[in-house]
């Protein structure tokens, strides 16, 4: 039998996530930081124990080599281990930051919504997350994002400049929307 040597670092899968800065914080919104505690408690709470079951009760059944639901709850099972041990790390290094603090401001810091023209007259709206909240498809960039890092610390018809492949563009801010405070 084949096995392969892992280290410490090999269990620390990254699960498409980009890496931290070296010396940055991980800047969360309360919402994303939220949505990962929920789903560490539902890998924890629920599907490691349903897969454990599982594996507890192919595991009965005698030959585990070729006993597919043996075979696939172990590997399920370190998959879950794996992202339990991701999204612990990630929210033991998350620093929360809530952009309702800039409700009402027109420069752009964390958690602003920005809609912003480029110099063809495109415009954008994105919403500046944390790297654990990205969802380009739907306007949510990451705070270390060339765009995001061009536009912080800008405001209202500021214009800005972004290094792309194809030379320097201009980004001109139209709006920019912080959600209210929560009473």
């Amino acid at each position: 039998m084949n096995q392969q040597v892992k280290n410490d670092q090999d269990d620390d899968e990254d699960f498409g996530a980009p890496p931290i800065p070296a010396g940055s914080k991980n800047y969360m919104t309360p919402q994303g930081h939220q949505r990962m505690k929920n789903e560490l408690l539902h890998l924890i709470d629920v599907e490691r124990p349903e897969v454990v079951q599982i594996v507890s009760w192919a595991a009965s059944n005698g030959d585990r080599s070729e006993n597919g639901d043996y075979i696939y709850g172990k590997r399920r099972l370190r998959q879950i281990d794996g992202r339990i041990r991701f999204l612990t790390k990630r929210l033991d290094m998350a620093e929360v930051v809530d952009p309702s603090a800039h409700h009402g401001s027109d420069q752009i810091f964390f958690g602003a919504t920005v809609r912003y023209e480029t110099q063809s007259g495109e415009a954008f709206t994105v919403t500046i997350t944390g790297i654990d909240e990205i969802d380009p498809l739907n306007g949510k960039i990451s705070w270390i994002s060339p765009v995001a890092r061009a536009l912080t610390k800008a405001r209202e018809g500021d214009a800005v400049m972004l290094k792309t492949p194809g030379g320097l563009e201009e980004l001109v801010v139209l709006e920019v929307r912080y959600p209210a405070p929560m009473v």
